[in-house]
């Protein structure tokens, strides 16, 4: 008996048919309904296999329009993938561990590495180390306007299962909707809180991946700053997302 769960399942089915080109570029997908009963599933099962492919950039989701798919060879390892989908499906376990949850004002000398428009007001700082298998893997700091992370606390920021997706926190539970990121990547030396945090000496090469999410108008949704140690392969492609909760 095949132990692989329905979601995983109709998540690869649906996968491999776009991939295949029964679903080109721009066509959209059956519905939830049509999905549903195709494969003898839930339609909230068919909807987490969907936002998956949302997330992993295959798809696009509006509101009353259904999916639509967007690309045949989506960006990876980037701020507008998810990691905690991508290690789920690898067969291995991410956490997450919240280290800190700021508020910072404008001023404040931590702002100052941060795009323009998150320096001039109040902004959130969200400090998470991530595991897989229970080794440490990434640092990841977000910020955000705080206006848009309104009565933020701890528990919005699940440990484990796919709900600790920084990506579906801010879109699911805050609102927050982005089109399009830009990215930087550079090696950075390890300070003292690196070093300890990976369990390497301090200033050995740290790999910091830098990236930024816009809405349709050009502001910024939020800033993120990756730090990871280890061999680190990217396939970058110009895309824009629209995510999902």
């Amino acid at each position: 008996m095949d132990a692989t769960p329905k979601y995983e399942r109709a998540y690869r089915s649906v996968l491999g048919q776009i991939k295949e080109g029964r679903y080109p570029v721009g066509a959209r997908i059956p519905t939830e309904g049509e999905l549903s009963g195709h494969f003898g599933v839930s339609r909230v099962t068919v909807r987490r296999a969907l936002e998956m492919l949302v997330q992993d950039g295959y798809l696009e989701s509006r509101q009353g329009s259904g999916y639509r798919v967007v690309t045949l060879s989506p960006a990876s390892d980037t701020c507008l993938t998810s990691f905690t989908d991508a290690t789920l499906r690898a067969g291995r376990e991410p956490t997450s561990e919240l280290l800190g949850l700021d508020a910072l004002l404008p001023g404040d000398p931590d702002l100052a590495g941060l795009p323009e428009g998150l320096r001039d007001s109040p902004v959130t700082r969200i400090r998470r180390l991530r595991r897989v298998d229970g080794a440490p893997r990434m640092l990841v700091v977000t910020h955000a306007p705080s206006a848009l992370l309104r009565d933020a606390t701890p528990a919005d920021f699940p440990e484990s299962g796919p709900g600790q997706s920084i990506l579906r926190i801010l879109a699911g539970r805050f609102g927050l909707d982005w089109s399009a990121a830009c990215e930087d990547i550079s090696p950075v030396l390890a300070d003292e809180g690196l070093a300890a945090l990976f369990a390497v000496p301090q200033g050995a090469p740290i790999l910091r991946q830098s990236c930024s999410a816009f809405a349709e108008d050009g502001a910024v949704v939020f800033h993120e700053d990756v730090f990871r140690t280890g061999a680190v392969s990217f396939a970058l492609t110009r895309q824009a997302r629209v995510p999902q909760s």
